[in-house]
């Protein structure tokens, strides 16, 4: 089951959007330099579709964009909330951060509109640098199109 540890209201994870970014227990990532190692642990409270509803609810008229900060223990479960939000909360965008090199094959891009794979890697930096392994992408139809770019100054 993921959980989720805190939200915040953030203005730079999706280009454009305000977005509800929710951060999510159980990384298996481990990145050496990490700024949410915390994040490693198994903590937090149950990210059910309907937790998922009342955060939206919370955050009603101040967000475009949920973003799902982690969650790569269980791509299946991020899948399924993706899924959730675009069923019940039309005009709401959806972005899935993951520190994986890929997109899990139990991601349906149909489900996002942004999604950003890649681990974090010090000497290359976040994605405002443009020297970042990170990319994100702008999910359209079934087509992802990098936007990382859109990062760096």
């Amino acid at each position: 089951m993921l959980k989720y540890v805190n939200t915040d209201i953030v203005f730079q994870e999706i280009p454009d959007e305000t977005t509800l970014a929710i951060n999510i227990s159980r990384c298996p990532c481990h990145c050496p330099g990490c700024h949410s190692s915390y994040l490693a642990k198994d903590f937090g409270n149950p990210l059910s579709a309907d937790a998922l509803d009342q955060l939206i609810a919370d955050n009603d008229g101040l967000v475009t964009c949920v973003c799902l900060m982690g969650g790569d223990a269980e791509p299946q479960s991020v899948n399924h909330l993706a899924a959730h939000v675009r069923e019940k909360h039309p005009g709401m965008r959806v972005g899935w951060y993951s520190g994986r090199l890929r997109i899990d094959h139990a991601i349906d891009k149909h489900n996002f509109d942004y999604i950003k794979v890649g681990p974090y890697i010090k000497h290359l930096g976040p994605l405002n640098c443009r020297t970042t392994n990170q990319r994100l992408y702008h999910v359209v139809g079934n087509q992802l199109h990098d936007i990382t770019a859109s990062f760096w100054k």
